[in-house]
């Protein structure tokens, strides 16, 4: 029995949806990357500069020593070059992205206690925003303030996830981020990406290493996984193929049946 034009068509149609996605799942590739600038700023001092310093700090507005905010800013170029380089320019699509951060002890009497809670990791639009010099024993007035982080933020921003912190002072934690439209398009085209961490409930308190940390291992790292993204020729010529060796498969099946006949 002959197989039909229209079981045919459906061999295509079934081999459509299953090629892609068994070349996109197929290969993968991981990046991992420090800040370029990171900082924080306090509502207490809310005109000092401390992006020089060795930690960022996140707490909830409620606590004694005020509100926390923490800003981090990576340079995805050597990341899409990687990507290009591994699945060919535009071949490929962010899979997956993970932010790392290390507890630390608040060694400062500007900071809160550190305290389990809930904070929230967001993309911001705007990656103009300075990190300046400022420390906790040296605030400095140049760079990103309490008084000026709003004006970096916009309705376009995206949130990345809310995750619980266990009030830690010394361990590493990897939190798994919400892949938004911004941070998969800044990946894409290579660009600066910022991230705001806030604190989401009234009890959250952390004390995180930064980029200037003098413990290498334990500055925050951004890391990203792609997936390679077929062109379209390539995998309709390989559905095609599919489809066609189904069909001469059976025909071959069906030529030995009526000669054993």
């Amino acid at each position: 029995m002959k197989m039909s034009f229209a079981r045919f068509f459906a061999h295509i149609l079934l081999a459509v949806a299953i090629f892609p996605a068994a070349i996109s799942t197929g290969l993968a590739a991981t990046i991992s990357l420090n800040p370029v600038a990171d900082a924080l700023v306090s509502s207490a001092n809310p005109a000092n500069n401390y992006g020089g310093g060795g930690a960022l700090e996140v707490s909830a507005a409620a606590l004694a020593k005020g509100e926390f905010q923490s800003l981090l800013q990576f340079d995805l170029s050597s990341a899409k070059a990687s990507f290009d380089a591994t699945f060919g320019a535009g071949h490929w699509s962010t899979q997956s992205a993970t932010l790392q951060l290390t507890a630390g002890a608040p060694n400062n009497g500007i900071f809160n206690a550190s305290a389990a809670g809930v904070f929230a990791v967001s993309w911001l639009k705007n990656d103009t925003w300075v990190e300046g010099t400022g420390t906790p024993n040296a605030p400095g007035g140049t760079g990103i303030t309490f008084n000026s982080l709003p004006s970096f933020l916009s309705a376009n921003d995206q949130p990345l996830g809310t995750f619980s912190f266990d009030g830690s002072t010394t361990a590493t934690a990897t939190y798994s981020l919400t892949v938004a439209s911004g941070l998969s398009a800044d990946a894409a085209t290579g660009s600066l990406t910022s991230l705001l961490l806030t604190a989401s409930d009234v009890t959250m308190s952390g004390q995180f290493d930064s980029r200037s940390n003098n413990t290498v291992a334990g500055r925050p790292v951004l890391t990203i996984t792609a997936v390679a993204v077929p062109e379209p020729a390539s995998w309709l010529l390989g559905t095609l193929g599919i489809g066609g060796m189904a069909l001469v498969r059976r025909r071959s099946v069906e030529h030995r049946v009526r000669l054993s006949h």
